[in-house]
């Protein structure tokens, strides 16, 4: 059995948010198996509450050398990842987005939805089309169809990528698309099926594990998991471990787990970071009481930072006209306060920087 406190510091180090470490963004976002980025800045304080010295510009270079792409993957989410994994994850969970977008974005009978994604490429293929022009084209072939609608269905049918300058630190716009064999150029996935699927459970347990199958599925939007989880630890390359309240629990073997008296820093992590959002509730317990992760969700979906002291969930922070504002959702100490307070203060001149 593991206790909740080596669970908790074996996440942050496998996160890098023990210690910042001096390493190449890409590395980090591998770790991190890509960053949520429907919103373009919290890749920023993602990258930064684990880089020393963190410059935007390294990550700015990844979008414009088209080595890191803005695309829908995981759970039919925006994300910021390497571009090759994008092609073999959106593969992967394309079934998902599938059904996702038939159940929420239903066309009228007489709207074929492969009609639909046809012109969809052809406004797009060969050039980067800004979304407002691609929605009012759709609007004008189907007129009486909502264009929310017909985007999603070719957001769905489409594996596009969201362009620079969008997404990069000083970028601004509305989102503008291509499709990713032009952006990167053509391919096939690296890996799919079986291969793909547990590649990608050994990435998210790289990262985040030791971790539950809920928790790996909760992550990244598939179902279905437990017996390829089961084959791979019979195989030996997973470890089975007990969690602190009776989860199973699996790890990559051989990786270590971390002792639960290692300090933890205070942190500031960014806007839906993953080592809180996209998480199972029974995976979650690592790092914050139910209780107190249920004060940071919004009615709109919008995720607030995230304070971490000693190594768990304390409070929220927003960046607000340049100045972080700290709501704190637990009693903390005065002395770790003040640390919060340097932290806000570096995060207030990275951010002004």
């Amino acid at each position: 059995m593991i206790s909740v406190e080596q669970w908790n510091r074996t996440l942050l180090a496998r996160q890098h948010l023990l210690e910042r470490i001096d390493e190449d963004v890409i590395e980090v976002l591998d770790r991190c198996v890509g960053l949520q980025a429907q919103d373009p800045a919290p890749p920023f304080f993602a990258l930064w509450s684990r880089i020393e010295g963190f410059d935007p510009a390294d990550y700015d270079e990844l979008l414009t050398e088209r080595e890191v792409v803005r695309s829908v993957v995981l759970r039919g989410t925006l994300m910021a990842l390497d571009a090759h994994d994008a092609r073999w994850m959106r593969a992967l969970v394309q079934p998902r987005i599938d059904a996702v977008t038939r159940t929420n974005h239903k066309l009228p009978a007489d709207v074929d939805a492969a009609a639909v994604v046809d012109f969809g490429r052809e406004q797009i293929a060969g050039t980067e089309l800004a979304g407002s022009s691609l929605r009012d084209a759709l609007a004008q072939r189907w007129p009486s169809v909502p264009a929310a609608d017909l985007m999603a269905v070719v957001r769905d049918g489409l594996h596009l990528v969201q362009v620079p300058p969008r997404g990069t630190w000083r970028g601004s716009g509305q989102p503008t698309y291509a499709l990713l064999d032009d952006w990167i150029g053509p391919g096939e996935p690296a890996v799919d099926g079986d291969e793909a699927r547990k590649d990608l459970v050994r990435m998210y347990l790289r990262g985040f594990g030791p971790a539950s199958v809920a928790g790996i599925q909760t992550w990244s939007g598939l179902t279905g998991l437990g017996k390829l989880v089961e084959a791979m630890e019979a195989d030996w390359e997973l470890a089975k471990l007990d969690g602190p309240n009776g989860e199973v629990l699996y790890d990559l073997d051989g990786l270590p787990i971390v002792d639960g008296d290692t300090p933890a820093p205070v942190r500031l992590v960014a806007p839906f970071d993953h080592i809180l959002v996209a998480q199972a509730p029974a995976d979650r317990i690592r790092i914050a009481d139910p209780d107190v992760f249920a004060k940071t969700v919004t009615p709109n979906g919008r995720s607030p930072g995230f304070v971490l002291v000693d190594g768990r969930l304390a409070g929220t922070w927003r960046l607000t006209d340049g100045r972080v504002g700290v709501d704190y959702l637990v009693d903390v100490p005065a002395a770790q306060r003040r640390q919060v307070d340097q932290e806000a203060l570096r995060l207030e001149a990275f951010a002004s920087s």
